[in-house]
């Protein structure tokens, strides 16, 4: 047989196959959870093409608080392995100070148990995933569950939960408090990343800053929580990841932190290979324990 041939037969298998597997993942965008005044926040969907019963991720973007959007979800893939991926936005800091992007997040994930029936995934165990800002604040949503000062009453559904099932943290600051005394240029000047936030220093906002720390709200309920981190990273230091896995191993709880070397703040390998397998084998456990 020509060997021509068979290259151009696999080249066009392989197309069908890429648009067969684009039509079989639905995606809706800019779904409205919550008007704030006259400030939209709204919602992307990536539902498989098995939704119904399907376990839900919520994708939270980073860009330290002030910038980034819902667009960039990181782990749209997951739903070729079934899963569907709620991508969220939230108020950034030139909008609204802390714990307002908290309080966003968490209506997000009411409204998303409240409208499930409408899209078919199932709720009762909700994974949360972020990126850097988006780490800092799924790594809060996970362990400040029943926190009434946290909760908000964004987007209403005041009747569903907020608390999730696991976390899954890439890069994320976990402690403010040790940030401002390693890293105070981005905790503490004033136009940093933090003080934006806080709408102050961290080092002068020390009871804010605790708030919005997840290290400092680790109780023995917590959920299970994966954590990928460069050793490199000069954005959000490593001792942000190893502060909260060391309160979770001093709780007993399920924590596994992946270290990734030479890497800094992000970049595809995160998401990549043996890091995409990480987070298929941590949801299948955590998913399978829970069922």
């Amino acid at each position: 047989m020509n060997p021509y041939l068979i290259t151009v037969t696999t080249v066009i298998n392989l197309f069908l196959l890429n648009l067969c597997s684009a039509e079989t993942v639905k995606e809706i965008k800019d779904i409205e959870f919550a008007k704030i005044k006259d400030h939209s926040l709204k919602l992307d969907l990536y539902l498989p093409e098995k939704a119904k019963e399907s376990a839900l991720v919520v994708w939270i973007h980073g860009g330290g608080w002030q910038k980034g959007s819902k667009n960039d979800c990181k782990v749209k893939w997951l739903t070729e392995h079934g899963y569907s991926v709620a991508s969220i936005s939230y108020r950034l800091s030139q909008i609204a100070k802390f714990p307002a992007q908290l309080h966003d997040c968490k209506g997000a994930i009411r409204w998303l148990r409240a409208n499930s029936s409408k899209y078919g995934y199932k709720t009762n165990h909700i994974v949360v995933a972020g990126s850097s800002a988006g780490g800092h604040l799924a790594a809060l949503i996970g362990t400040t569950s029943g926190n009434q000062r946290l909760e908000g009453d964004v987007g209403g559904n005041l009747n569903q939960r907020s608390s999730v099932s696991a976390i899954i943290d890439y890069y994320g600051a976990t402690d403010f408090i040790l940030r401002s005394k390693t890293q105070p240029s981005r905790a503490n000047e004033i136009g940093s990343v933090v003080y934006n936030l806080l709408g102050g220093g961290a080092d002068k906002k020390v009871e804010l800053a605790k708030l919005a720390s997840a290290a400092h709200h680790v109780t023995k309920d917590d959920p299970p929580l994966l954590i990928f981190h460069g050793d490199k990273d000069n954005t959000v230091l490593i001792d942000q990841s190893e502060a909260i896995t060391k309160v979770y191993k001093s709780k007993g709880l399920s924590v596994q932190m992946n270290v990734l070397s030479g890497k800094k703040h992000g970049g595809a390998d995160f998401y990549q290979g043996e890091n995409r397998q990480r987070v298929l084998k941590f949801l299948d456990k955590v998913l399978r324990a829970k069922s």
